[in-house]
């Protein structure tokens, strides 16, 4: 179900040996590799989700990476925004964010965008990507970022947390799966934000670190799976994390017939 070509310049000598683990497997080979090089992937936050989206991103490979990004580094950040480091406080995230992912890949390209994505922006941001992956941490900018992705028909992967727990599932609303129905919208899943209020932010109710590393990681799992066409993405899935417990659950979700 990508819309990426399949096809592009081939992979030199030093890319063969770096994906060497990718291009064995059979579901990736080099024909996903290369689809992962051609792809465009568009990370909202350079955050607690944003850092290891970008990072596994950058690892595995994907060839242009965007990043929405209008704040600072600061200390508190440090805890489980793991693409900054001690030296970065102060400077813009974009600005660390950029040279972590120069370290680890310098095949892929980083393009910042050191603005708050918006109504007003996001059209143009989000529309020469391939793949919106949604790292924001508050309701209005989730709802807003799925309504503009549906729009705009770009897959969208969106993920949160909470606490000890998180969250993650993939919208394409413009989509139709197998029985030849739309797939879900966001609000389909959730219909209206919550009071504002009623759900503590990170900063009042806390988060424990790792919790984003693992919501992160498996939201670039899922970006990889839309690029290569790989497995079964989380359409219509929506994926309970709970690490108190380490239990994942899933609940299904679907369009109503009507909508």
């Amino acid at each position: 179900m990508s819309d990426i070509p399949p096809l592009s310049p081939p992979l030199s000598p030093d890319e063969l040996r770096r994906y060497a683990r990718h291009l064995v497997l059979a579901e990736i080979g080099g024909p996903g590799q290369q689809r992962l090089k051609r792809a465009k992937v568009c990370v909202l936050g350079a955050g607690g989700l944003g850092s290891p989206v970008a990072l596994y991103l950058a690892a595995a490979g994907v060839g242009t990476l965007g990043i929405v990004d209008d704040d600072t580094v600061s200390l508190s950040n440090l805890q489980r925004q793991v693409l900054h480091g001690t030296a970065d406080i102060g400077r813009p995230k974009l600005d660390s964010a950029a040279e972590a992912l120069e370290r680890i890949n310098p095949h892929v390209r980083v393009v910042p965008h050191p603005v708050r994505l918006d109504a007003e922006n996001g059209a143009a941001i989000l529309s020469s990507y391939d793949i919106v992956i949604d790292g924001s941490d508050n309701f209005a900018t989730r709802y807003a970022l799925a309504d503009l992705s549906e729009r705009l028909e770009k897959p969208l992967v969106t993920a949160a947390v909470q606490r000890f727990s998180g969250s993650l599932t993939v919208l394409a609303p413009f989509r139709r799966d197998r029985e030849g129905r739309l797939y879900p919208r966001y609000r389909d899943l959730f219909p209206e934000p919550p009071p504002e209020g009623t759900v503590p932010s990170c900063a009042e109710a806390g988060i424990l670190g790792v919790v984003t590393g693992i919501l992160g990681t498996l939201a670039a799992a899922e970006a990889v799976k839309l690029v290569t066409e790989a497995g079964e993405p989380l359409l219509g899935r929506l994926l309970l994390v709970d690490t108190l417990r380490m239990r994942f659950e899933e609940i299904r979700y679907r369009r109503p017939k009507n909508g």
